[in-house]
């Protein structure tokens, strides 16, 4: 394997031996060790964090982690002794600087001989890295953010994405990436919006374990995070505590984590900043012990958040020290301390020789780490640095990976409404002679990208290095997609920032054109950096900057404006829908945003993309998602002076063809509460272009033992269809699809009416039928079925293309 391992004695040599299997390999291992390289494995270095001769474009110190410059500003110990008796894992060796490849793969080997020199047994560490939108490194390809997912309901497009980032990854030496967000979005002010999947747990939760399957069958490991609440914080603000109930903590935001456990077999999860109730998430022995590894089985490995483990002291203060917070989270249940060794030091080897702490909580822990390294191949006696790598098959963004991200970012954009201006281009189209570009997003091509991008995560450090990829802006591709038009652009204004100087201008381009383009929304950055992503969260909903005051002279104008809102999170829309003769929404569509966007203004491609967060029409006082009990819900109006309903609901999109959704066939009227029906109901393309659609099946217990959300998606599909052609989709429902968490907090499938709904979004539910469950109540628990398969029968003589479904 290495000099390391051929030193070892020959007793030594069955740690090595690839017939056993990884759990014993791992004990034989575990056994050999002493403690302090037992409690080696559970540490991490983050030799990159070095602040020291980092370029800034300002005076202000910009982080890629919370507090980083806090913590670097504290001296950093050497990657050879942070790794004298070995180490868990190596911190994101590609990406915290810009490298090529070539520079990369000599860093990564360079690190790993560091730690196998230093290492008595010469265990390698593990490598991790981001991957949110793509490997977050230097020159690889960006992806969609994880709203944008949730915005394609196609959890088979999300998985080949996943396989192809994965794939990149893997072929660099990188074991572990930190994806996917499983959080459930509960205020879209919060600045990681971004980052999240969408609204509802079930659409989160099959696109998020799409991902993990798709990154784990590249060999890389999927980390769910954040576990748990940390979406939930009071005002949105990052960090924030959080005020939430058992109940909803496991009807709502655990299902997700729950999901990907089950059913794609995740292989980490990542602890959350958050303190729920007052118990911070890290030193929570019912989270990560009761729940995750005794009720869920899962026997993966917990990694913490970004100093996660000192927080326990520093932020939360329930431990007297970073030692005392170590103990803590270890016995908890955390496994691996990211991203540099702290709290999982020396620390934890005087507890155990004082007797404070029991050896076998690093045991438990160091054996779940040796485990994964196993089944990576990492004790296999041939792997070697040099060999974990093979550049010679990676272009980090390929043609492959391009029209990859271009079919995900195409099937994200939502047509809110086509008004009387979209599409652009067509034969029943007036020809355009003239077109004003206006907005903060049209020209800026980091707009288009999210915060965990390299180029908005990274290079902001470095302003010199440019974007590392060929990124083409939005007016550039609207350009292009227009042909021979004459085109104007104007920005207007900044994302952020009140400087008007520029609205005069773009007005006047305005009233000068026979349609306007407004390119409207984000730019994505990292605390305080950008209007949206991790630590930018809002005030309210209304566009950031001065965007709204140059909207609303836009439209003033007389001139037809098509809205395209490139963003984060939604945005109050309200005051500009009426007026505006398009609306288009795109959460951050990746680096070929551009031209998918471009493809809907002009009509080339037909838009199917679905909301996975509600619209607001207010910029504040809104309820927020569409998951309400009555008390919440739009059904309530007259109780409360503030307007409850969206100005477009979770699952809406809009189209350039139409559809109708018909005939809704149940296979029984009644079943028992471990029974099974089915939901079939007839979809057709009405309209005269090919296009897609999502059929959306929805719940409502009639009545139950606490407050239930009136209306609850428990199956979809993505279908596409020609012109005319139909098809029957058909749900198959297991009653467990309606268990929810009872009043003494066990989850039950009870007795009792559910209305079943179908449609087009959570609104507009226009199939509607009942089912009676009758027997005894029923517990279920994590063996219950989560997923509600879904079968496509096109209709006799029509044509059916391929289409995602869930």
């Amino acid at each position: 394997m290495t000099s390391s391992n051929a030193a070892t004695g020959p007793d030594e040599r069955p740690l090595w031996q690839t017939s056993l299997s990884a759990e014993k390999r791992a004990e034989l291992l575990l056994q050999a060790m002493t403690l302090d390289e037992k409690v080696a494995q559970l540490g991490s270095r983050w030799a990159g964090n070095d602040m020291a001769d980092v370029e800034r474009p300002t005076e202000e110190q910009i982080n890629v982690a919370p507090m980083q410059d806090v913590f670097a500003a504290g001296g950093t110990i050497p990657l050879d002794e942070a790794s004298r008796n070995g180490l868990g894992h190596l911190t994101r060796v590609w990406g915290s600087v810009p490298l090529t490849v070539d520079e990369g793969v000599a860093e990564i080997i360079r690190q790993h001989e560091v730690v196998l020199a230093g290492s008595r047994l010469g265990i390698p560490a593990l490598v991790h890295e981001e991957c949110l939108t793509g490997f977050t490194t230097y020159g690889a390809t960006v992806y969609p953010t994880a709203l944008a997912w949730g915005a394609t309901f196609d959890p088979a497009l999300v998985e080949r994405m996943a396989a192809a980032i994965g794939s990149d990854m893997a072929a660099l030496g990188v074991h572990q990436g930190l994806s996917p967000v499983l959080d459930v979005v509960r205020d879209y002010r919060w600045g990681r919006v971004e980052e999240t999947i969408g609204e509802d747990p079930y659409l989160v939760g099959l696109l998020g374990s799409a991902y993990v399957r798709g990154l784990q069958s590249a060999g890389v490991i999927a980390t769910l995070k954040h576990f748990a609440g940390y979406s939930a914080s009071r005002a949105a603000r990052n960090h924030g505590p959080v005020s939430m109930g058992r109940r909803e903590l496991l009807d709502v935001i655990l299902p997700t984590f729950e999901m990907a456990i089950a059913t794609a077999g995740a292989g980490s999860v990542m602890s959350s900043y958050s303190d729920i109730d007052g118990l911070p998430a890290s030193a929570d022995p019912w989270l990560f012990t009761e729940l995750l590894r005794d009720a869920w089985g899962f026997t993966g490995t917990v990694v913490s958040d970004y100093w996660a483990v000192p927080f326990l002291a520093t932020m939360h203060r329930v431990a007297e020290d970073v030692d005392a917070a170590g103990a803590l989270a270890l016995t908890a249940g955390t496994d691996v301390e990211l991203p540099d060794t702290l709290g999982f030091g020396s620390g934890l080897v005087e507890r155990v020789k004082s007797g404070q702490l029991s050896e076998d909580l690093v045991d438990r822990a160091a054996r779940r780490l040796l485990v994964q390294k196993a089944q990576l191949g990492l004790l296999d006696p041939d792997w070697t640095p040099k060999g974990s790598v093979r550049k010679e098959t990676v272009d980090l963004d390929s043609p492959a990976n391009r029209a990859l991200a271009r079919e995900v970012a195409e099937k994200s954009i939502v047509l809110l409404d086509a008004g009387s201006a979209l599409p652009l281009l067509g034969e029943n189209r007036p020809a355009l002679q003239r077109v004003a570009v206006v907005g903060p997003c049209s020209g800026d091509p980091r707009t288009l990208m999210g915060c965990y991008a390299f180029p908005n995560h990274v290079l902001p450090r470095y302003p010199d290095r440019g974007l590392g990829i060929e990124v083409q802006s939005a007016v550039d591709a609207l350009r292009d997609e227009l042909g021979n038009i004459e085109l104007v652009h104007e920005p207007g204004c900044s994302v952020l920032g009140d400087d008007r100087s520029g609205i005069a201008a773009a007005v006047e381009a305005a009233r000068s054109a026979d349609v306007c383009v407004a390119y409207v929304g984000d730019l994505s950055g990292l605390f305080g950096h950008g209007s949206s992503g991790e630590g930018c969260d809002a005030e309210d909903l209304r566009l950031p900057g001065v965007q709204h005051e140059l909207l609303n002279q836009l439209l003033d104008t007389g001139t037809p404006v098509v809205v395209v809102v490139v963003s984060g999170r939604p945005y109050a829309l309200g005051d500009f829908a009426e007026r505006a003769a398009g609306l288009v929404q795109a959460f951050i569509p990746g680096q070929e945003g551009g031209t998918a966007i471009a493809g809907v203004l002009s009509g080339r491609v037909v838009p199917g993309g679905k909301l996975p967060v509600q619209i607001p029409r207010h910029v504040g006082g809104q309820p927020g998602t569409y998951l309400q009990p009555p008390l919440g819900s739009v059904e309530s109006a007259g109780i409360s002076g503030l307007d409850a309903v969206p100005l477009f609901p979770f699952g809406f999109g809009a189209s350039y063809t139409s559809f109708e959704v018909e005939n809704l066939r149940m296979s029984a009227g009644e079943i028992p509460t471990d029974g099974e029906f089915t939901a079939t109901v007839r979809v057709r393309n009405t309209g005269a272009r090919a296009g897609d659609e999502v059929v959306q099946l929805y719940l409502h217990d009639v009545v139950a033992q606490v407050a239930r959300p009136l209306k609850l998606l428990i199956g979809f599909a993505r279908v596409s269809l020609e012109p005319g052609a139909g098809v029957d989709v058909t749900f198959q429902v297991h009653a467990d699809r309606t268990a929810y968490t009872a009043a003494d907090l066990r989850r039950i499938v009870e007795p009792g009416d559910i209305e079943v709904l179908a449609g087009t979004s959570s609104m507009d539910l226009p199939c509607r039928s009942t089912v009676r469950i009758v027997g005894d109540v029923r517990l279920v628990g994590h063996d219950r079925t989560m997923v509600t398969p879904v079968d496509l029968t096109p209709i006799a003589g029509d044509a059916l293309r391929t289409g995602g479904e869930a």
